[in-house]
């Protein structure tokens, strides 16, 4: 009676401590992204990714060269991620791009949150615009957004002076959201 007191608590235990634990498989760091992490090398992708199809540019592998971008697809066809690899003797992955919207930073901040969103989450570093889009650079992070112009006041979509932040709506939708390690 006494042993099986024990291995039935044992066994709550264990469902309990295995029931706790944060799924990260949609989660984003500052060193990962799901799986991948920054130390990844370019190789290690397929094993990083077993249960998903990673495929390289086809390009770079007609010319005999090593890929430098690879794109992770879910079984089931979904893209997940795209990936720009370095050119260093030992290639490790550069920049992740979040194509899924089930990533979702430390924070709570994916590719369905708004401008305000980060506001709220995150000291911008710095904004830069470009000519179809602005990004946005946190304060002490990888992470950095892109919002299409399309989601400002109509008088700054074709401006090419800088834009401040108070000038972006707080309804701005995210268009990509990305991850540069160096």
């Amino acid at each position: 009676m006494k042993k099986t007191s024990i291995a039935i608590v044992l066994i709550f235990a264990t469902v309990f401590i295995h029931s706790c634990q944060k799924d990260t498989t949609f989660l984003i760091t500052e060193t990962s992204v799901g799986p991948l992490t920054q130390d990844t090398k370019a190789t290690e992708l397929e094993t990083t990714f077993a249960k998903d199809s990673v495929v390289g540019d086809q390009v770079q592998i007609d010319l005999g060269a090593s890929p430098k971008k690879f794109e992770v697809f879910e079984k089931g066809g979904k893209h997940l991620l795209t990936l720009t690899v370095n050119t260093d003797s030992v290639p490790t992955i550069e920049n992740v791009r979040i194509m899924d919207p089930r990533y979702v930073s430390e924070k709570g901040i994916g590719l369905k949150s708004t401008f305000k969103d980060i506001q709220s989450k995150y000291d911008i570093k710095k904004i830069v615009t470009t000519l179809k889009s602005i990004v946005i650079f946190p304060k002490g992070s990888n992470l950095y957004f892109t919002i299409d112009k399309e989601e400002l006041p109509e008088n700054l979509r074709f401006s090419t002076s800088d834009i401040e932040a108070v000038q972006i709506p707080d309804d701005a939708k995210i268009k990509y959201l990305m991850v540069g390690w160096e």
